[in-house]
């Protein structure tokens, strides 16, 4: 390298300038620089002719220059390493159907300035790739094998040079020189062999019945194999998988190990339900077990129910794992928590880059409210969507990248090619337990039928499906080129392959022999002591009141600042009311009974987690469960300091998502039965945006599922003339959603009353999501406040409150409402001295308090029954009450008129509409 001594020429200047950067700071200059610079003086030091420096500290002074145009050629050496490694996967070899669309990658010599005449040149750049000289033939050789063949690897993009740098180790060592041993060989073969016997028995048995077949992506079941053996030799204890419907069957049978037997149970539809359960399609339901790799370690596996919704399931399955790990690896001394729980995602091609949810997911993995160690995605690449060509069905190149928005590598590989997508899988598995990052994994494949196996694909795609009929399947295509190579001659082929396929019957002895005993691990022990609900469990709720050492304990923690803490002149304020409220001087308030019921919650050692946007300080400035130093802004989390032993506080202001928030929370909440999980949107009606969590996953837990989860959903919902976006949560949705007792639905009117609710969720002996119209106004509201014997031992939630102004005997009209509007009536009946028009509060819509409303009704025999809401007469809750209370009578309604919109969009005409509303029910 002491040739490089010139310096003479504009590039060389640009050269000079780098090396005085390196030799001041070495890893101030790219990685690839480091090492070329590395070769120079290696060269200068032992090299033939020994340089003479130019006593300035500059590059060494060469005895013999080479000429500039050599210079030139290195430096063009070097950007053709770089251009490999950038834009290689551009002529990677990855669809098994035929060659790749031309994306011009600018890989040959000529864009370099190099010729033919140059492969026999020795370069220094060589460095780059073995370190040392080479031929620029054995650079470009090792290149295109590394960078062209049946694996694209996309990392340069990532900005964290750790990791990229240990991406180009593994591919450009490891890969170059990758060779499975005849065992690993073997093992591949196996996977393949039970991925396709078992879709050739579907296909065979059940023929015409819908099953997504996993036929012409075969490899994922070795792939998986290999991630989760591999994980497992790096510390990963559970795997959580969440996947569509395309190979799930397989995916059940052959990784998760469900019994052979089950599956065709289910086809022949000789399943019994419970009495909770209406169940779901099969390809749709989830699966646990537990099973031991070939190493002796045991692993658990999950795979989560996940509706037609495609990518519904993914912030179920991430919020799940971060439970997990939260709860059995949290406390282990010198352990990375999250690194035993692994997160699988398997994607479709066309859902993965079509879906929002993918983006919501991949944009919360490395924030702290959400963060899981890493997930690893794999895409079952089919290369359409449905009937829609992958032209079609986005605007990128790949369907994967999505990745780039967090630095996530991307390894393209060929389905074809079950070695490479063993590689693959291998190094991503070790980049998530090295660097707790997410990765992507895209095995480019094809789908042998049609979207479901009673579709014809020739209607829409004929030359594709032209190509895929000429296939072998993966087995067999593996075994010829394994008989090629000479590493498995023909007899000893046809001999494993009779082994492996055998007859059904001994191949599903063989799987039940290899069943484990099912170990629950503690929180799935938690949940098999709780029941389900009977009816009688809702005619009235258990007591969950407090005794006054919780209430003095909690107290103190929301009236104590850390020495030196600066908080706001607000704020102080807030902790002087706080501490005449606890001291008994002044009712409890919104604020104080909600962060009471959160606070008893941790002194019983559970946990409360809470996410939502802005709710830190809570949209309305009412909370203030983290308080701010306003000279450091430093945080105070004040109910995670109550005492020794208690629960975890999380509460965390989220990233702009609703959607994949939900679905992170319900799933964290599948996960913990002991740990009370909540959601808040900044509006009740931002809730639209994830409606799918909703229908699919909150509503329809025990009955499409057969689960139980006790997520709660505060929604702020009242008409306070702020537009029809900031008016209402849509209760009405959720009731239409309500049956079989699947959650509760309430709209609360006291602080009293929602410190019962929350603490009820847990104190059940069965959990239920919980949907609260949640107040906003009413949140200062001086008559919404409630004494401290409210929350004393013995007390309990009410579902329904009657009135205590009005005289039976003069009462000739009963308003019943819910909610906020209870007391702009109330302050109407006070003032008009209206003995003789009483109001019951609705506490809790569902499951319906018939009964209790029946008992106050009883008081009033010949009162007209009236109910009142501030909703539109087609919104809101009336047609649920006709539903649930038809003895109220058609019409006998007081609302706003029926309408398209849920409110006005302006403060006056807002205004006379309530007033009016209010005015009809005295009149």
């Amino acid at each position: 390298m002491e040739k490089y001594s010139y310096i003479a020429n504009s590039e060389a200047a640009y050269i000079e300038d780098l090396y005085q950067k390196y030799l001041q700071q070495p890893d101030s200059v790219d990685l690839s620089w480091q090492r070329f610079f590395e070769g120079f003086e290696f060269s200068a030091k032992y090299g033939e002719n020994k340089p003479k420096s130019n006593g300035n500290g500059a590059a060494p002074v060469a005895e013999t220059p080479i000429s500039a145009s050599h210079t030139r050629k290195e430096m063009e050496v070097v950007h053709l390493i770089r251009g490999y490694r950038q834009r290689g996967h551009l002529m990677s070899q990855t669809n098994p159907l035929g060659p790749r669309k031309n994306r011009y990658p600018e890989l040959d010599l000529k864009d370099f300035n190099l010729a033919e005449a140059d492969l026999e040149t020795v370069f220094e750049a060589g460095i780059e790739v073995f370190g040392r000289a080479a031929k620029l033939r054995e650079i470009v050789d090792a290149l295109r094998k590394v960078y062209t063949e049946k694996v694209g690897f996309e990392y340069q993009y990532i900005r964290d040079r750790r990791a990229k740098s240990w991406l180009r180790k593994k591919i450009e060592q490891e890969y170059l020189n990758f060779t499975p041993t005849i065992e690993q060989k073997k093992r591949i073969l196996e996977k393949l062999n039970d991925a396709v016997t078992f879709e050739n028995f579907l296909h065979t048995k059940f023929l015409g019945k819908k099953r997504f077949s996993l036929e012409g992506g075969e490899a994922t079941i070795p792939a998986l194999d290999v991630a989760i053996n591999r994980g497992a030799e790096l510390g990963v204890e559970e795997v959580v998988i969440g996947m569509a419907h395309r190979g799930r069957l397989n995916v059940l049978t052959n990784v998760l190990q469900k019994p052979y037997e089950q599956v065709f149970n289910e086809f022949e539809e000789n399943v019994e339900l419970d009495e909770f359960s209406d169940g779901d399609v099969k390809y749709h339901m989830g699966y646990e077990s537990q099973i031991e790799t070939p190493e002796g370690k045991a692993v658990s596996l999950k795979l989560m129910a996940n509706p037609s919704h495609l990518e519904a399931v993914n912030p179920a399955v991430v919020g799940y794992a971060r439970a997990r790990a939260d709860e059995h690896y949290g406390h282990i001394e010198g352990q990375d928590k999250y690194d035993p729980v692994l997160p699988i995602l398997i994607h479709g091609d066309a859902a993965v880059a079509g879906q929002g949810i993918v983006y919501e997911v991949t944009q919360m993995s490395n924030l702290p409210a959400y963060y899981t160690g890493g997930t690893l995605h794999f895409v079952i690449n089919n290369q359409i969507g449905f009937t829609t060509d992958h032209e079609d069905d986005r605007s990128s190149i790949y369907c994967s990248d999505i990745a780039k928005i967090v630095d996530a590598p991307i390894f393209h590989v060929n389905g074809n090619d079950p070695e490479a997508v063993a590689f693959v899988m291998k190094v991503a598995i070790e980049f998530r337990q090295e660097f707790n990052r997410d990765v992507f994994v895209d095995m480019v494949c094809y789908r042998k039928y049609g979207h479901n196996e009673s579709d014809e694909p020739r209607f829409t795609q004929p030359t594709m499906y032209s190509k895929i009929s000429q296939q072998l399947n993966g087995r067999d295509l593996y075994l010829k080129v394994l008989t090629e190579r000479g590493e498995l001659d023909a007899q000893i082929a046809d001999q494993m392959k009779a082994e492996l396929e055998g007859e059904l019957q001994d191949l599903l002895q063989k799987v039940k022999q290899k069943q484990l005993p099912y170990k629950r691990p503690k929180l799935e022990r938690d949940w098999a002591e709780l029941r389900r609900s009977v009816p009688e469990d809702f005619e009235k709720s258990p007591a969950t009141g407090i005794s006054k050492e919780v209430i003095e304990k909690v107290g103190q923690a929301l009236t104590s600042l850390p020495e030196g803490f600066k908080a706001l002149k607000q704020i102080e304020k807030v902790i002087e009311e706080r501490k005449q409220i606890f001291a008994g001087e002044k009712p409890l308030n919104w604020s104080s009974g909600e962060l009471l019921a959160y606070g008893s919650i941790l002194t019983e050692g559970k946990t409360v987690r809470m996410t939502g946007q802005d709710i830190q300080r809570g949209t309305f400035s009412h909370r203030h469960a983290v308080l701010h130093d306003t000279e450091t802004n430093a945080n105070h989390n004040s109910l995670a300091h109550i005492g020794e032993g208690q629960g975890k506080f999380e509460i965390y202001n989220s990233l702009l998502s609703e959607y994949g928030v939900m679905g992170f929370e319900y799933g964290y909440a599948m996960a913990n039965p002991h740990a009370l999980v909540i959601w808040e949107a900044q509006f009740g009606d931002f809730v639209n945006g994830a409606q799918i969590m909703i229908d699919q996953f909150i509503a329809a837990t025990e009955s499409k599922w057969n689960a139980m989860n006790g997520l709660v959903l505060l929604l702020p919902h009242g008409y306070e003339g702020q537009g029809p976006e900031h008016s209402s949560a849509r209760p009405e949705r959720f009731l239409i959603l309500s049956a079989e007792y699947n959650m509760y639905v309430c709209n609360i009117t006291t602080p009293a009353n929602y410190f019962h609710m929350i603490r009820r969720q847990l104190a059940l002996p069965f959990r239920k999501p919980a949907i609260l119209m949640s107040p906003k106004s009413m949140l200062r509201h001086p008559m919404a406040v409630s004494p401290l014997s409210d929350f004393a031992e013995g007390t309990s939630f009410r579902e329904t409150i009657g009135d205590e102004f009005a005289e039976p005997k003069k009462v000739k009209k009963v308003l019943l409402c819910t909610g906020k509007l209870y007391w702009e009536l109330l302050d109407k009946q006070q003032k008009d001295n209206r003995k003789d028009v009483a109001i019951i509060r609705v506490e809790q819509l569902y499951p319906f308090p018939k009964k209790q409303i029946q008992a106050y009704l009883d008081q009033y025999k010949k009162a007209e029954v009236i109910w009142v809401q501030e909703e539109p007469e087609n919104m809101g809750y009336w047609s649920f009450i006709l539903r649930e209370f038809p003895q109220i009578g058609l019409g006998k309604v007081i609302a706003r008129k029926a309408s398209a919109s849920p409110a006005t969009g302006y403060m006056k005409i807002h205004a006379k509409e309530q007033a009016e509303l209010i005015e009809q029910a005295f009149s």
